[in-house]
């Protein structure tokens, strides 16, 4: 016997209900197949207890918390609903304690046992009671939150008192003026880039090639670097000669020429010497310029009438 399509879908459809009932009952703290008792128990406050939390009896899970909602007489206290799937008597006078469950504080039920005779029955209400660590947890929480509020309200009030002091009628307009100054500026800025773009765009022709001059010059660089390279050690080697050269004895040579050549026009100014005499005896220079007229005439008169000076006879 073939089972259809449409038999195979209502089945799973079915099967995924029920799995959904299941999860949800389960994630509610109820079971599907397990007949629970409920009870209740009311508290000031639960100090973070939630639906799910655990219930226990002298340290064994009994049940789970289904449900926590405030009561109905609405004076501020809250109801907590218990489902317990543990048949384990408990007495009318028993006491559900809110505890904490880890050091992550999360929050569970203890079931105290109480020695009445008597059997609280499903839909009675337990006392309520909170554990002390509970609440000193709660406090130890929010505590440093409390702190902060306050530093962080002490804070704001004295933002507002100096926000108050700072933002007078005449800084007010300091600033009113100052944000218009900045207003400005931008404007300014916003003119000076557009007239530059305006400029690159109208002269783009003439910084390409400007660029490619610049990539020229580059290249020429790169393409004669050995030669570079050999004037600069060249420069560095004349450098070198010139650190070697005695510089010093050399201008000590000088001086002295120069000291000598002094002493040498000093004696020729005084008329020391064949020098001096010629310059300083005017007498001196007059004879001599008249015997170098008489010896020129002489010379003369020689080329002119040698027959007066050289005497020829033939034999």
């Amino acid at each position: 016997m073939k089972i259809s399509k449409e038999l195979k879908t209502g089945i799973a459809f079915i099967v995924a209900i029920i799995v959904f009932i299941w999860g949800y009952s389960f994630l509610k703290g109820k079971g599907v197949f397990q007949n629970s008792k409920i009870y209740f128990a009311v508290y000031d406050q639960t100090g973070g207890l939630a639906p799910t939390s655990p219930v226990f009896i002298r340290g064994l899970q009994v049940g789970r918390v289904s449900d926590v909602v405030f009561h109905p007489k609405m004076d501020g206290s809250v109801v907590v609903k218990l489902s317990l799937g543990n048949h384990f008597p408990i007495p009318d006078n028993s006491i559900a304690k809110i505890i904490n469950r880890d050091l992550m504080g999360a929050k569970a039920i203890e079931i105290v046992l109480g020695n009445s005779a008597s059997i609280a029955k499903p839909g009675d209400t337990l006392l309520g009671s909170i554990d002390g660590g509970v609440l000193a947890g709660l406090d130890q929480q929010l505590g440093p939150v409390i702190k902060k509020a306050e530093l962080a309200l002490g804070s704001i009030d004295s933002v507002m008192k100096i926000l108050q002091l700072t933002l007078n009628q005449e800084n007010r307009d300091n600033l009113t003026k100052s944000i218009e100054n900045i207003q400005f500026s931008l404007q300014n800025i916003k003119k000076i880039t557009a007239t530059l773009d305006m400029i690159t765009r109208s002269n783009q022709a003439k910084v390409d090639s400007i660029i490619q001059n610049v990539e020229s010059v580059s290249a020429n660089l790169a393409n004669n670097n050995e030669q570079l390279t050999g004037i600069i050690t060249n420069i560095h080697s004349i450098s070198d000669t010139l650190t070697r050269v005695q510089i010093g004895e050399t201008f000590k040579k000088l001086d002295n020429n120069l000291k000598l050549l002094a002493e040498i026009l000093a004696k020729i100014e005084r008329g020391e010497g064949s020098v001096g005499l010629l310059l300083s005896n005017d007498s001196l220079y007059d004879n001599l310029s008249n015997s170098t007229k008489e010896l020129e005439l002489l010379i003369r008169d020689i080329r002119e009438n040698p027959s007066r000076y050289l005497r020829f006879s033939v034999f």
